[in-house]
Formats: C-alpha cells, structure tokens, sequence
C-alpha cells in the first residue's frame, strides 16, 4: 500500500554535487518522518539524515553536516537530499526511509525504526 521511490543518483567528481529525490505514495510525508541511509560495500547501513513534522531541526550525521541539505516538497509529497561537495567517501547505495515516528536534530533512530524503504538509488563519487 505504501510505496517509496527514490531518484537521482549518477557518477560524479570529487567536489561536485547531486540531488536526491524521494516520492512516496499511500502515505504524506508532512506527517511522517523521512530519512536518507546510505551503505557502501561491505559495510553497515548508516543513517544520514532525517526531517519530521516536529518543530526540532533535521538530523544530520557528522559526516554529512554542512555539505548535504534535506528539505520536502508536501505539496508534491517529496523528499530531497541536496549533496554538496562529495567526497568520494559519500559513494554508497542511497536509501529513502519513512515512518511515522518522530525524528529529532540529534537522534534519527535506526535503520530497524523505519517500515517503509526504497529500494535505492547508486552515488558514486569519482577521485
């Protein structure tokens, strides 16, 4: 019933930038919290980012704080993660998450909090 769709990764340089873009369906996402986890080969999904209806401020883990930027579009009930500066660290399968917990500025939850999941979209962050 629901359903989340997320676009937009590519092949970029190092210092480049891109534009994520999560839809999702059977659900608004006003009322809901919306996430961005990412995972590289080999290694653990990491949560990103994370915007809900509360009045606190979005979460942003310390590896992405001040280059990425994630903000809604409710009347097209989209999500968007605005990457700035990549490193070729930020290269991993991107996920859009939803949920309808709240997320707070300094506590995301985990990947085990969020139900609904896209099924990923590729950055890769050439050198």
């Amino acid at each position: 019933q629901v359903q989340v769709v997320e676009s937009g990764g590519g092949l970029v340089q190092a210092g480049g930038s891109l534009r994520l873009s999560c839809t999702a369906s059977g659900l608004t996402i006003d009322d809901s919290s919306m996430a961005w986890f990412r995972q590289a080969p080999g290694k653990e999904r990491e949560g990103i980012s994370c915007i809900s209806w509360t009045v606190d401020s979005p979460y942003y883990a310390d590896s992405v704080k001040g280059r990425f930027t994630i903000f809604k579009d409710n009347a097209k009930n989209t999500m968007y993660l605005q990457m700035n500066s990549l490193k070729p660290d930020d290269t991993a399968m991107y996920f859009c998450a939803a949920d309808l917990h709240a997320c707070y500025s300094t506590d995301m939850g985990r990947e085990i909090d969020f139900e609904y999941w896209g099924q990923g979209t590729q950055v890769t962050v050439s050198s």
